[in-house]
């Protein structure tokens, strides 16, 4: 299992950029909720331990448990749903709480479902047509995105189509295969639109979506019309990121205007946590913060080239897409580019089971990159 590597192998750019964009994670929530603080710092030692220990394990051996992690995985998320141990809040149904143990399946889903598919497209992809092997692979990432879905966390079940999408390209999937595909679902997406926006929608009245969600699309689309409801938060997380101009506002600024002390955004030390960087630390913080996701992600797609093995691949590229589309549809919620949802911004937002998650999705990457082709 554990392997002699070589140090000069060993991504230590990558850990100094995971570890900085941490620190600002730990200041910002210090900021925006101080009682979380020490958790928030809890959480990045848990996971950079995490990712140090699995960073020397060898990835090929722990993806011979793929179908043990798979099931497990399914057994989680379906405790949530229909077990006496989920735990719901804000009307969604996301935890599992054991005593005073509390986390969230479908973050640690994400990881569990590259890691799968890593292993399964490596040794089954040539084994079935086109047609059955895109089926297959539907199917195995369909049963978990169905169980996120009904949470529901939409936004997260929007995130692993996304991943599913890059490992299905990166893991050899025909460019005209994808623009096939492509071509059924940017008219699907039109149309999914279009009926919501309708009144009396009929995407509600099946349940398809939820009242919620529906008015999240109308208030993107009408702001002013909902901006004291649906269109609130986001309004003032623009107004607060402008109101940093260049240098901000100051860490901890005590000024009533503020996201913090005019309590104008709800649990900003979650989704909004980019508002209060980019109050307190301008336009300059909240370039650092972009450029240094950008390089992360950019760095997990570096390594995938290098991998000396496609589920290697696999595993650095949708850990980068991860973080890559996570970090734009949080971003994009934040400047009001995007519809409102709920998504924490990778290694800064507070959520210790997604803050470790990452990490541990780090050490593997770690792990390809130790095991990297010879140059």
């Amino acid at each position: 299992m554990f392997k002699h590597y070589r140090i000069r192998d060993y991504d230590f750019k990558l850990i100094i950029m995971v570890l900085a964009a941490s620190v600002i994670g730990i200041l910002a929530v210090g900021s925006a909720k101080e009682s979380l603080q020490n958790r928030q710092i809890a959480g990045v030692v848990m996971g950079f331990v995490a990712m140090v220990i699995i960073s020397f394990i060898d990835y090929s051996m722990l993806l011979k448990l793929h179908w043990l992690m798979y099931a497990g995985n399914l057994v989680l998320l379906g405790a949530v749903l229909f077990s006496s141990v989920g735990d719901s809040a804000n009307g969604s149904q996301r935890w599992l709480e054991i005593g005073s143990f509390r986390f969230q399946p479908s973050e640690t889903a994400k990881i569990i479902l590259i890691l799968f598919f890593a292993q399964f497209i490596m040794k089954h992809k040539e084994r079935f047509n086109t047609f059955k092997y895109i089926m297959l692979c539907v199917i195995l990432v369909g049963i978990p995105w169905v169980l996120i879905y009904r949470q529901p966390d939409m936004s997260t079940s929007i995130v692993v189509l996304l991943v599913f999408c890059t490992i299905m390209f990166v893991g050899g999937l025909s460019y005209k295969v994808i623009c096939g595909i492509l071509a059924i679902i940017l008219p699907s997406l039109l149309i999914f639109f279009s009926l919501a926006l309708q009144p009396d929608s009929i995407l509600v009245e099946k349940k398809i979506i939820k009242p919620y969600q529906m008015n999240r699309i109308l208030a993107f689309i009408n702001p002013e019309q909902y901006a004291s409801k649906e269109a609130y938060q986001q309004l003032n997380s623009i107004t607060a990121i402008g109101s940093g101009q260049l240098d901000g506002k100051g860490y901890k600024t005590n000024e009533i205007s503020s996201v913090i002390n005019g309590n104008y955004i709800s649990e900003p030390q979650t989704d909004f946590i980019f508002a209060v960087i980019g109050e307190e630390f301008g336009f300059k913080g909240s370039l650092v913060v972009v450029i240094l996701l950008m390089l992360i992600a950019l760095e997990c797609f570096l390594v995938a080239g290098k991998a000396k093995d496609l589920a290697g691949t696999i595993i650095a590229g949708g850990i980068g897409g991860l973080v890559a589309f996570q970090s734009f549809i949080n971003l994009g919620v934040a400047t009001f580019i995007l519809p409102t949802t709920g998504l924490p911004l990778p290694f800064i937002s507070y959520g210790l089971t997604s803050l470790v998650s990452l990490y541990i999705g780090m050490g593997f990457v770690l792990n390809v990159r130790l095991q990297c082709k010879r140059q």
